[in-house]
C-alpha cells in the first residue's frame, strides 16, 4: 500500500504542476506560447495536445486499477514505482525548465523522463497487454517520444543550427521516419496497437498544420500515418505457445 500512495501523491504533484503551469501561467507563459513563439515543422496543430488530458485520465484509471488488483499476482514492482516516479519528476523538471526558457536543460530532463517510460514500459512482459499494465505507459510512452522529437527540432531552430546542412523539412522527415520505425517496432514485438495509433494522431496533426506550405512534410506525415494504419493491420507477432 505505501508503494501505491507514493505513486499516487507524485502523480497528483505532477498534474497540478503541468495544469498550473498553463493556467497561472508558470513565468508568464504557457508551454504552447513558447513552443509556438518559433516555427517548427516537427510540431502539430493545436487540437493534437488535447490527447495529454486524455493519457492523464488513462494513467488515473491505470492508477486505480493498481489499487483495487494491490493484492493480484500481476501487483507492481518496485523497480515499476522507481520508475514511474522518477518519469513524474523528470516531467515536472522539464516544465521547470522550459517555461523558464532553459531549452538546453530541458532537452536532458525530457530525455532523461523518456528513459525512465521506456524502462518502465520494458518490465512488462510483451504478452502483458492490460489497462492495469502496459496500455497506459504505451499511449504516455508514444506521447513523451513524440515530445521529445519536437523539443530537439525547437532547439534547433531555436539556436539556428543547421546540423550537417541539411535543410528545417529534411529533418522534420527525418524524425517522422525514426518515429515511425519506432512505432513499427513495438508493434511487432510487442503487439502494441495504441503507441503507433498516438503516432498517427499526431503525424496527422503536423500534416493539418504544415499543409501546403510545407509540402514535403505533409506529404511524408500522411504517408507515414498510413504506414502506421497498414502496421498496426497486418503485422501481427505469433504468439509463443504455453
Amino acid at each position: 500500500m505505501g508503494r501505491l500512495l507514493v505513486v499516487t501523491i507524485v502523480y497528483i504533484a505532477m498534474i497540478v504542476f503541468s495544469t498550473a503551469a498553463n493556467i497561472i501561467p508558470l513565468n508568464g507563459h504557457t508551454t504552447s506560447e513558447i513552443s509556438n513563439s518559433y516555427t517548427v515543422l516537427f510540431s502539430p496543430a493545436g487540437y493534437v495536445y488535447i490527447i495529454r488530458v486524455f493519457i492523464y485520465i488513462i494513467l488515473a484509471y491505470w492508477i486505480y486499477l493498481l489499487w483495487k488488483n494491490r493484492h493480484n499476482e500481476y501487483h507492481i514492482s518496485l523497480m515499476q514505482i522507481v520508475l514511474f516516479v522518477a518519469s513524474s519528476l523528470f516531467n515536472m523538471l522539464w516544465i521547470y525548465l522550459w517555461h523558464y526558457e532553459y531549452f538546453t536543460w530541458s532537452i536532458v530532463a525530457i530525455i532523461l523522463m523518456l528513459l525512465s517510460l521506456t524502462g518502465l514500459y520494458f518490465t512488462y512482459p510483451a504478452w502483458h497487454r492490460s489497462w492495469g499494465g502496459r496500455l497506459p505507459i504505451s499511449m504516455y510512452l508514444a506521447w513523451v517520444s513524440i515530445v521529445t522529437f519536437m523539443n530537439i527540432a525547437f532547439l534547433f531552430t531555436h539556436n539556428h543550427w543547421n546540423v550537417l546542412g541539411l535543410s528545417d523539412p529534411l529533418w522534420a522527415v527525418i524524425m517522422l521516419t525514426c518515429g515511425t520505425a519506432i512505432a513499427l517496432h513495438l508493434r511487432f514485438h510487442y503487439d502494441d496497437i495504441l503507441f503507433p495509433i498516438v503516432y498517427i494522431w499526431a503525424y496527422i496533426g503536423i500534416a493539418f498544420k504544415n499543409g501546403f506550405e510545407e509540402l514535403l512534410v505533409t506529404t511524408a506525415a500522411l504517408f507515414l500515418s498510413g504506414v502506421l494504419v497498414v502496421g498496426i493491420i497486418f503485422i501481427k507477432k505469433q504468439k509463443p505457445s504455453e
